[in-house]
C-alpha cells in the first residue's frame, strides 16, 4: 500500500513522465493485488464436475472442511424423498410441529407447535425459503428427535460415498461438528437426482404460497443462466455464502459448487464465471458414468453404451484386466490430469490445492427438461430483513475447520482394473444387477492407475462398514466369478 501511495504522490507533482507513471502504478496495484487474496478467504472452496464423463474441470480446496449452512437440507430432502419413493408417506402425508421445531431461528416459515404441514409443503418450503423450522419438523417426524435423524442423515452420507461429511442437525444451523467439503456436496448433488429423477424437479421451483403469503426461491441463478434448475443456497456467518448448482445445456451436464462466498452476490458472480468457462468443455453425447445411486426397481446403475465392447472375465490376467493384489502398492495411487486455471475469475481465494482429476463416482442421467412445481410466479423481491435467505447470523463465528487428510469411506472391493472407465464401468453395473440387495447402499467408484505407459481404471465398491461384510461380499462375487478383493481405505 505504501508503494501505491508513493508513486502516486511522486505523480502528483510531475517528479516522473506519465508513462512511467503509469507502469509504475500499475506494477505497484499488481503486487498489492497478487499479496492481497493470500489471506482474503479462507473459508472458500469450489469444484466442478463433468456428470457425463466423470471429469473434474476445476478443484480448489474441494476435500477441505467447511460448514455446509443450509446445503444441509439437501439431505434432509434425500431422506424425505426415500420416504416417499417406499409409499411411506405421500405429498399428501402431515407432519406434525413441535415445540422444539417451531422455536427454531429465522429463516423460518412460522409454524405453530402442534399444527402440521403437507410433505408437499415441507418440500417447497425447504427448496425456495430454506425454513429451518420445517426442517427439524420433517427430522423429527422421520427420526423421532433432530439429533437422531442427524446421526440418519450422516450414515446416508457415508453409504452415497460422502466420506469427510457429519451431519449434527437437519437446518444447517450453527454446530462446529456439521462438516462437509465441497466434493461431498457435488456428489449429494448428483445423488439426488440419479436416486430420485422425478423428486429432484422439485429444485426448479421459483416460488410458492403458503398460507396468504408467497415465498420465492434464494437460488438467484434459476431463471437468469441458462442450463440451471436447482439445488440450494446457504449462509451462515461461520460458513459464508455457498452455493451448489446443477446446469445442463447444449447437451452438457456439470455440477458446481462454491463455498465460503464473502457476499451472496460475490458468490454468485464466481458461480457464473465457473459455469461460463467449464460447461463448454463438458462432454456432449451419451454419459458414460455409473450412476451414484441407482434409482428404485432399476436392474442397471449405467448408462448403455452406444458400442458396447466385450469384457472378458474379471478373473482374467492379461491386458484387458489387470487383478488388484497386496502386491500392487502403487496401484493405490490414483493419476491426475494437467491442473486446469480459471483466469478470469475473480480473486476469491489463491490456495491452489487441488488438481484436476478423473472422478469416480457418477451424476445424474436424466434429459429431461425441468418443469416448474408450482404455478408458475414471478421472481418476488426480498424482504429487507431477509437480503439472501436462509441466513443464520444469531450464533457467534465458529473457528474455521482444519483440514485433514481425506480418507474413504468405509471398506472397498475392487473386482479388477481395467483399460477403459466405460469398461470398468460395465464391470460394476454386471455385479449390481446380479447383486441388487447386497450392494444396494455400496458407491460405484473407480480409480485411475498408471502402470508403465498405460492407464488404468480400477473397479471398487466402498461404503462396507467392516472388513467381514467386506470379504463376505467377495465371497459371494467369486462364486459368481468375479475376481473380488477386500481393500482397508
Amino acid at each position: 500500500m505504501f508503494r501505491v501511495a508513493f508513486n502516486a504522490l511522486l505523480c502528483a507533482k510531475g517528479s516522473r513522465p506519465a508513462i512511467a507513471c503509469l507502469a509504475a502504478l500499475f506494477l505497484a496495484l499488481a503486487s498489492l493485488g497478487a499479496a492481497t487474496p493470500a489471506v482474503a478467504n479462507s473459508k472458500y472452496a469450489a469444484y466442478v464436475i463433468d456428470v457425463k464423463s466423470g471429469k473434474v474441470l476445476f478443484s480448489r480446496n474441494a476435500n477441505s472442511l467447511r460448514y455446509p449452512a443450509s446445503l444441509t437440507k439437501m439431505m434432509t430432502l434425500y431422506m424425505l424423498f426415500e420416504r416417499l419413493e417406499n409409499g411411506s408417506l405421500t405429498l399428501n402425508s402431515r407432519l406434525k410441529v413441535s415445540k422444539h421445531a417451531a422455536a427454531r431461528p429465522p429463516s423460518k416459515l412460522g409454524l405453530r407447535p402442534g399444527s402440521s404441514i403437507r410433505v408437499r409443503d415441507a418440500i417447497l418450503a425447504l427448496v425456495t425459503k430454506s425454513a429451518n423450522d420445517v426442517a427439524a419438523t420433517i427430522a423429527e417426524n422421520l427420526g423421532g428427535t433432530e439429533s437422531n435423524f442427524a446421526k440418519m442423515m450422516t450414515a446416508k452420507a457415508r453409504s452415497i460415498g460422502m466420506s469427510r461429511t457429519t451431519f449434527k442437525n437437519a437446518s444447517g444451523l450453527p454446530n462446529k461438528y456439521q462438516k462437509t467439503t465441497a466434493k461431498d456436496m457435488a456428489l449429494l448433488g448428483r445423488a439426488l437426482q440419479d436416486r430420485f429423477p422425478k423428486q429432484y424437479k422439485f429444485f426448479n421451483t421459483r416460488a410458492f404460497k403458503y398460507g396468504k403469503r408467497r415465498y420465492g426461491n434464494h437460488n438467484r441463478l434459476l431463471g437468469r443462466v441458462k442450463g440451471v434448475d436447482g439445488i440450494k443456497t446457504g449462509y451462515t456467518r461461520a460458513s459464508g455464502f455457498n452455493l451448489v448448482s446443477n446446469v445442463k445445456s447444449r447437451d452438457r451436464h456439470i455440477v458446481a459448487v462454491v463455498m465460503g462466498g464473502k457476499t451472496g452476490r460475490s458468490r454468485d458472480a464466481h458461480m457464473k464465471k465457473l459455469i461460463a468457462s467449464y460447461l463448454p468443455k463438458a462432454k456432449s453425447g451419451r454419459r458414460l458414468t455409473a450412476l451414484v445411486v441407482p434409482r428404485a426397481g432399476t436392474k442397471r446403475s449405467y448408462i448403455q453404451l452406444a458400442k458396447q465392447v466385450p469384457l472378458p472375465r474379471a478373473k482374467t490376467l492379461g491386458s484387458n484386466v489387470v487383478l488388484a493384489s497386496a502386491q500392487q502398492p502403487s496401484d493405490m495411487v490414483a493419476s491426475y490430469a494437467p491442473q486446469q486455471k480459471l483466469a478470469s475469475l475473480p480473486r476469491i481465494n489463491p490456495t491452489l490445492d487441488d488438481a484436476s482429476a478423473i472422478e469416480t463416482a457418477s451424476g445424474t442421467v436424466t434429459n429431461h427438461k425441468p418443469r416448474v412445481t408450482t404455478a408458475a410466479l414471478a421472481i418476488l423481491p426480498r424482504a429487507a430483513n431477509d437480503p439472501i435467505g436462509d441466513l443464520s447470523t444469531h450464533s457467534p463465528v465458529l473457528p474455521e475447520a482444519a483440514p485433514i487428510k481425506a480418507r474413504p469411506s468405509g471398506w472397498h472391493i475392487q473386482l479388477g482394473a481395467t483399460p477403459s472407465l466405460e469398461a470398468a464401468n460395465r464391470l460394476l453395473a454386471k455385479a449390481r444387477a446380479k447383486n441388487q440387495r447386497l450392494l444396494v447402499a455400496k458407491l460405484n467408484h473407480t480409480e485411475t492407475v498408471q502402470k508403465n505407459s498405460d492407464t488404468l481404471y480400477r473397479a471398487r465398491f466402498a461404503g462396507f462398514e467392516s472388513k467381514s461384510a467386506a470379504r463376505s461380499a467377495c465371497k459371494i462375487l467369486k462364486k459368481q466369478k468375479f475376481a473380488c478383493l477386500a481393500l482397508k481405505p
